[in-house]
């Protein structure tokens, strides 16, 4: 259970649903506004402005010209702390139980707010303390730190004839997550990068099941070094 101060009750699950999902945009580099946060957590804009100002008023967020929202410092705590609880569940449900990588984001959602502090330290360090999730983001550790990042091009960014390890995939789609599954396109294996079709066709990447084509958007939501 996630709280803004040891003697406060717990937030509530919508409150570190909508941290998280800040914390992921302001991560991403990109502005944490009504409509991308509402896109994110799949409201109406009306929903996410009436949220926005109430953790504003909590003090967990602060408005910018222009910008949108900004986590306070208590608001970021409060955002690494349940990212902690949902990615060390995933690699958990992943390494432990052998749960498939589409299923682990959707168990981890609705495992995480009940998770308690002890329960954490067990599963860290259970895990031997990991620093990465199954989809390959990193996990704040012990002290709300972040690892380094990990040096990785999106695989628009590679080279035709270029070999590669993919290091990171998107993490919230289940269907696309069985897709990457199916082509062998995930964290920790090595791709190579075939070719890119003109006029912003496909790209084309050969991975242990064979040689698979794959949208450019997709290829830009994947890390790889």
């Amino acid at each position: 259970m996630v709280r803004r101060n040891e003697d406060e009750p717990p937030l509530s699950d919508a409150i570190q649903d909508y941290l998280r999902e800040v914390f992921k945009l302001e991560t991403a580099g990109e502005r944490a506004t009504t409509s991308t946060v509402a896109a994110a957590m799949d409201v109406s804009a009306p929903s996410a402005s009436v949220m926005l100002k109430r953790l504003a008023a909590l003090d967990l967020v602060e408005h910018v010209p222009y910008r949108g929202v900004e986590l306070t410092e208590t608001g970021r705590r409060v955002a690494l702390e349940i990212v902690r609880h949902h990615r060390l569940l995933e690699q958990y449900l992943a390494e432990t139980l052998g749960v498939p990588l589409e299923q682990v984001h959707a168990e981890a959602d609705r495992l995480e707010h009940a998770l308690s502090e002890e329960l954490e330290r067990l599963i860290d360090a259970k895990l031997g303390h990991p620093t990465h999730d199954p989809h390959g983001h990193p996990i704040p550790n012990a002290e709300l730190k972040l690892a380094p990042a990990t040096e990785a091009r999106s695989l628009l960014e590679l080279e035709p004839g270029e070999t590669a390890t993919i290091r990171h995939v998107p993490d919230d789609d289940s269907e696309l997550l069985r897709y990457l599954s199916e082509l062998d396109l995930l964290p920790g294996r090595s791709i190579v990068v075939e070719g890119f079709a003109p006029f912003g066709g496909p790209v084309t990447l050969r991975s242990a099941t064979g040689e698979h084509a794959i949208s450019r958007e997709l290829a830009g939501a994947i890390g790889a070094a």
